[in-house]
């Protein structure tokens, strides 16, 4: 069947579409992107005002329409911390519901990163033995940790690239004193749950997913997403601390002339490399290999998993 699965997240609205069924590998057939911003949009109370409640609306009808126009069977739409964390959730989800009878489904942060390490499971296989995963998104970074498919422990904390760089990096390029300001930050919200892993020992395999990390692996010599999804690509600890200071000098304009950076993510890209530093140096990560399958095919495996089950 043609499953699309519509994720309204901190940055992004995307529509995937894939072609699936139980016991196979879903294939991509069709992505329908649109930047909103969600995490950018929220005002001083916390609420996404009136402007960014109309922008999500229009957009999700434009996803509507694409999903009709590819053939889209089954849809599973979904919200993640932008709207989870809005003060005015239950009137935006409800404003949605009634001009496109859309009902999203509020992801909390800990299904986000169990179903983002579901993806990454099935993707490396068993033989990945006890996984690490890491995940930033423009709301929040979710890590999970396990030996099968669901993790033996999992978090979500509010440290996504967006959210950061609104609250705390309002320079372009950002002032030393933010930046080093929001490193302790950083390092002191990842501090607090690395007990909570470390007591399972150490992974065999450390992964990471989301544009955030890709773009870093990129700048940092991975290889091009043209080449493909099935090329190895990885992050080295010292690269990445290599780039920290470069990032930070930089104007968001200047980040956007980097290899395999989109203009769009070009300014958050300082907080997100900050927040991939801190949790690689406490988890004690020298290098992590990056997953093509994050969030959206966890909920697409998910649900064929329900099909396959009757």
């Amino acid at each position: 069947m043609r499953l699309g699965v519509l994720d309204v997240g901190s940055n992004t609205v995307h529509l995937l579409v894939v072609d699936a069924h139980p016991g196979a590998r879903p294939l991509p057939a069709h992505s329908h992107k649109a930047d909103l911003r969600l995490a950018q949009l929220l005002d001083e109370d916390g609420a996404i005002g009136p402007d960014g409640v109309d922008r999500l609306v229009a957009v999700v009808r434009d996803a509507l329409q694409a999903a009709e126009d590819k053939g889209v069977e089954d849809l599973l739409p979904f919200a993640t911390s932008a709207v989870r964390e809005a003060t005015n959730a239950d009137d935006v989800l409800a404003r949605v519901r009634e001009e496109t009878g859309v009902e999203l489904a509020v992801l909390s942060g800990e299904e986000e990163a169990r179903l983002t390490f579901l993806a990454v499971r099935r993707w490396f296989g068993w033989s990945a033995g006890k996984l690490l995963v890491l995940d930033i998104g423009g709301g929040s970074l979710e890590i999970a940790y396990g030996i099968d498919e669901e993790p033996d422990t999992a978090a979500s904390l509010p440290l996504g690239a967006g959210r950061l760089t609104a609250a705390r990096l309002p320079g372009d390029p950002p002032d030393p004193d933010d930046v080093r300001a929001l490193r302790r930050h950083v390092r002191t919200e990842i501090g607090r749950t690395v007990g909570e892993f470390s007591r399972f020992g150490a992974p065999d395999h450390v992964v990471a997913t989301s544009k955030t990390f890709r773009q870093l692996a990129r700048i940092a010599g991975a290889a091009r997403s043209a080449e493909g999804l099935y090329v190895q690509r990885e992050l080295k600890r010292a690269s990445l601390e290599a780039w920290v200071p470069r990032l930070a000098a930089m104007t968001t304009a200047e980040r956007a002339e980097l290899p395999g950076v989109s203009e769009g993510r070009a300014n958050q890209l300082l907080a997100g490399a900050l927040v991939a530093e801190a949790a690689m140096d406490l988890f004690r990560v020298e290098a992590l290999e990056i997953c093509p399958w994050a969030l959206r095919e966890g909920v697409i495996l998910r649900r064929l998993d329900h099909m396959g089950q009757g």
